[in-house]
C-alpha cells in the first residue's frame, strides 16, 4: 500500500510540467537502478552532464539483448510480458511491483476526467430532486495474454473503482463474436477500451447484423489503443457507433505509457513519468522537450521512463516519429503528441514513400470503408488500394467514392493508384488488432505480378 500511496501522491501533485529539480532528482534514482543492468555497468555517478553525455540506446539493441537491460531475470519478476513480435522477434519484458503500480496510477489518473467526469459518474448528491445517471462500465476488447495492455484495463478500472469486463473477441473457444453480442446486451457498456483493428471488425459485424442501433445505445466512448489511427478514423468510427473516439494512449510494452488521452480528444506526454527528448535529426541533436513553447516540435521520441525498475532504460530511442503541439482546448499544460509512424514502416511505391496515418487520412475521410489493404508487386511498379465495404452501404456511390480517394490521394500523397475498388471482406490479419500492430505486415501485401 506505501507504493500506492506514494505513486498517487507524486502523479496528483505534478500536475503540470516538472521542473528541473524534478528532473534531476528522478533521472538521478533511475540511473542508479539502470547501473546495476548489464547493459549500464561502469556509467558512473548521474550529473546532468553525463546524462546529456550518455549515447541513446536504439530499439534495435534492446531488442538484440533485452535482458542486458535488465535488473532482474524473467521468472524473479512479479509480472512477465512480451512485446507482439509484429515488427520482429518478441522482446521478454519483466516487471516488478513498482513498474506495474507506477504505471497504472499515471495512466488511471490521467484517465479520471474522462472517465470520471460528469459524463460518467454518479451526479446525485444526495439532495432532493437530484438525478441519478447511468455508472460507467467498461468493457476490454484486449488481449489479457503475453502483452501488458489487457492487464492495464483491468488495474485502471480497479484503482478508478469503475465496473469492468474483459472480453477479446479473438481468445478462441472463449469468447467469439456470438458471445460478444450477448455479453454486450447483458453488460451494456458506456466505454469499450480496444485496437482501431478489432473497431474495424466489430462494426462491420455489428452492421452486418443490423445490431448497431442497439449496440450503440447508452455507449459514451471509444477508447483506442494499439495502432496508429487518426481524426477521419476517429471520426468515422464515432459516427457509426454514435459515440465519442478517442486515441487513450500510446506506449510500447517496453517503455510503459508515455501519452494518454484528454476530454478535448488531445494526446498529453505523461511528463511526470517519463523524461522526453526528441532527435531532430538536425545539428542540435538529441534535445530536451520543455514546458516552453518555441522549442523543437518535430523528431523521433527519445524516452528515459522514470519509474521503471526491472529494466530501466536510459535515452531509449523509440523510433517514432513525432509531432509535438500545444494550447490544448482542455487546459493541461503537457504538451500533446501525434505519433507519424516509424521511419522503417514507410513503404516507397512509384516514387512515393507512403506511411501509415498518410493513407488512413486519405481512406477514412473519404470512404465508408471498414478497413483497406495496399497491394503492391515487389519491384513498386503497380500499387492497388482495395476498400472494405461497410454492409448496408450504398454501393452506387462506390465509384464515386472511389474517384475521390483517386483524387485525394494525388492531391495529399503525390500517388496515382493503378487501382481503387471495394471488396466485401479482408483477410483476417488485418483485423486482430494489439495482436497484429506492423502496418506492412497486416495492410500491405505484396503481389507477384500486377492484376
Amino acid at each position: 500500500m506505501k507504493i500506492w500511496r506514494e505513486a498517487r501522491r507524486e502523479t496528483v501533485a505534478t500536475p503540470g510540467f516538472p521542473d528541473g529539480e524534478f528532473y534531476a532528482r528522478k533521472l538521478a534514482e533511475v540511473w542508479a537502478r539502470a547501473s546495476a543492468a548489464p547493459a549500464y555497468r561502469g556509467i558512473g555517478p548521474f550529473s546532468a552532464g553525463a546524462f546529456a553525455a550518455l549515447a541513446p540506446t536504439s530499439r534495435e539493441e534492446l531488442k538484440a539483448r533485452p535482458l542486458d537491460f535488465a535488473t532482474v531475470t524473467p521468472g524473479r519478476a512479479l509480472r512477465y510480458y512480451e512485446t507482439t513480435g509484429s515488427t520482429g522477434a518478441p522482446t521478454p519484458t519483466p516487471r516488478l511491483a513498482e513498474d506495474v503500480i507506477w504505471n497504472t496510477v499515471a495512466v488511471a489518473e490521467a484517465w479520471r476526467p474522462v472517465l470520471c467526469g460528469d459524463d460518467g459518474t454518479d451526479t446525485d448528491d444526495g439532495g432532493a430532486g437530484g438525478e441519478r445517471r447511468d455508472p460507467e462500465r467498461i468493457l476490454s476488447l484486449l488481449p489479457s495474454d503475453v502483452v501488458p495492455v489487457g492487464d492495464l484495463i483491468a488495474q485502471a478500472a480497479d484503482y478508478l473503482d469503475l465496473s469492468h469486463l474483459r472480453a477479446y473477441p479473438f481468445a478462441t473457444g472463449i469468447t467469439g463474436w456470438d458471445r460478444l453480442v450477448e455479453l454486450w446486451r447483458g453488460y451494456r457498456p458506456t466505454t469499450v477500451f480496444l485496437a482501431p483493428g478489432v473497431a474495424l471488425e466489430w462494426t462491420r459485424l455489428a452492421a452486418g447484423r443490423g445490431l448497431l442501433p442497439e449496440l450503440g445505445a447508452g455507449l459514451r466512448r471509444l477508447m483506442l489503443l494499439g495502432e496508429v489511427n487518426t481524426a477521419p478514423f476517429r471520426e468515422r468510427l464515432g459516427r457509426w457507433w454514435g459515440a465519442v473516439a478517442l486515441d487513450a494512449s500510446y506506449g510500447s510494452t517496453e517503455t510503459g505509457t508515455l501519452a494518454t488521452t484528454c476530454a478535448a480528444g488531445g494526446q498529453h506526454l505523461l511528463t511526470a513519468s517519463t523524461h522526453f527528448e526528441l532527435d531532430t535529426g538536425g545539428p542540435g541533436g538529441v534535445v530536451p522537450v520543455t514546458a516552453e513553447a518555441g522549442g523543437p516540435d518535430r523528431g523521433q521520441l527519445v524516452v528515459t521512463p522514470l519509474n521503471s525498475y526491472a529494466r530501466p532504460l536510459l535515452r531509449l530511442r523509440t523510433g517514432d516519429l513525432v509531432t509535438l503541439g500545444r494550447d490544448c482546448p482542455c487546459g493541461r499544460p503537457s504538451p500533446t503528441v501525434t505519433v507519424r509512424g516509424r521511419a522503417s514502416d514507410t513503404l516507397r511505391v512509384h516514387g512515393v514513400d507512403l506511411a501509415p496515418r498518410e493513407v488512413e487520412e486519405v481512406v477514412f475521410a473519404a470512404a465508408e470503408a471498414t478497413g483497406y489493404l495496399v497491394e503492391v508487386t515487389a519491384g513498386g511498379g503497380f500499387a492497388g488500394l482495395l476498400l472494405e465495404r461497410l454492409p448496408g452501404a450504398d454501393r452506387g456511390r462506390e465509384p464515386a467514392v472511389a474517384e475521390e480517394v483517386l483524387r485525394a490521394s494525388k492531391e495529399r500523397l503525390g500517388l496515382a493508384w493503378d487501382r481503387v475498388a471495394f471488396v466485401n471482406s479482408l483477410p483476417q490479419l488485418t483485423k486482430s488488432g494489439a495482436a497484429q500492430k506492423s502496418w506492412k505486415r497486416s495492410n500491405v501485401r505484396v503481389l507477384e505480378e500486377a492484376p
